[in-house]
């Protein structure tokens, strides 16, 4: 085992999809989260998806996101030595994945190229639909994604205030309380290297919600990947201490709270 993969198993929470109340997206200007988030509704997993999200705090507005490429993403050999391999932004399952034989006969080969070329063609459109469009809050870009993706509207619970991953964890429990929604099980879509920090904000508004962290790798920064890049190591060790820093103040509340006599 290597010395770091404590860090590894802390950071890169996941879970296997299990049927939910809803699906829970923190904000962001990254598609990738809210397509999973979609492709998990139109499997069946949840009735509800609540993207949240006003933008970033430091920056003061929101920030149009670039649209999805073809990123290489460092993988570490046996040996340590990284090594290349080519990551794609949306995100599928294995059993959609079609494996063709090396032989077709001629009309399926053109058929097969037809409905790549209008599969291409659709998602091309689609991005550069996103690209040409400004958006107020990271909530309506996400929701834009969602839409495109074929969530209805009645699915959609809109947050669009949060400014911080805590505030998306806060504004979210308000909306839900607001709509009346017991929320016994949720899941929580989120970026790889974010997801133990936003779990950790969520469970503390949720006490009694059980939460599943179902991931994207984003920024080619993954369990597997992380330690064979300077980005991956600052981003994941970034996270680290963030987990340890941002906590002090909600701790400390708990025993203000307990010394007045409330518990939560």
């Amino acid at each position: 085992m290597k010395f770091y993969q404590c860090i590894t198993d802390f950071i890169f929470v996941e879970d296997e999809p299990q049927p939910a109340d809803i699906i829970f997206v923190p904000g962001g200007s990254y598609p990738e989260a809210a397509l999973h988030a979609a492709e998990l509704y139109h499997r069946g997993f949840a009735p509800y998806i609540l993207p949240s999200g006003k933008y970033g705090k430091l920056t003061g507005h929101f920030v149009t996101p670039e649209p999805p490429q073809v990123k290489s993403q460092a993988v570490c050999s046996d040996a340590g030595k990284p090594e290349e391999r080519i990551v794609y932004s949306d995100v599928r399952q294995p059993e959609e994945w079609i494996v063709y034989s090396d032989v077709r006969q001629p009309e399926e080969r053109t058929a097969y190229s037809d409905a790549k070329q209008r599969e291409e063609q659709t998602a091309y459109s689609d991005a550069k639909q996103r690209e040409k469009r400004t958006w107020e809050t990271e909530c309506d870009y996400l929701c834009a994604v969602l839409t495109e993706a074929g969530v209805p509207e009645h699915a959609l619970i809109r947050e669009d205030q949060a400014t911080f991953t805590y505030e998306n964890a806060i504004y979210s429990r308000k909306r839900t309380e607001e709509l009346g929604l017991t929320v016994r099980r949720a899941l929580l879509c989120c970026q790889a290297f974010h997801a133990r920090r936003s779990l950790m904000y969520y469970q503390e508004q949720f006490p009694d919600t059980e939460f599943l962290v179902c991931p994207v790798v984003t920024r080619g920064i993954s369990r597997d990947s992380w330690h064979c890049s300077r980005e991956g190591i600052d981003v994941v060790l970034g996270e680290v201490e963030r987990c340890g820093e941002q906590f002090h103040e909600i701790l400390y509340s708990y025993i203000t709270q307990a010394a007045n006599g409330n518990t939560r």
